[in-house]
């Protein structure tokens, strides 16, 4: 991270950084699904919110 990133970071609230990374967890399931979408066409869309909450249940890190 670079000094500038560092200091916005510290000077967010506990509110503004929780929702940041909500921000981020769904932008992540949503590029999930996108990317199933394309990998998958003939999956409909409960099968597509399946397998994401699926993969976002199971994810390690």
């Amino acid at each position: 991270m670079n000094p500038e990133q560092k200091k916005i970071f510290e000077s967010m609230t506990p509110e503004q950084k929780l929702r940041a990374a909500m921000n981020l967890y769904y932008s992540a399931r949503k590029l999930k699904a996108a990317a199933l979408k394309q990998q998958r066409p003939d999956w409909n869309e409960e099968q597509i919110e399946q397998k994401v909450r699926e993969i976002f249940l199971y994810a390690r890190t």
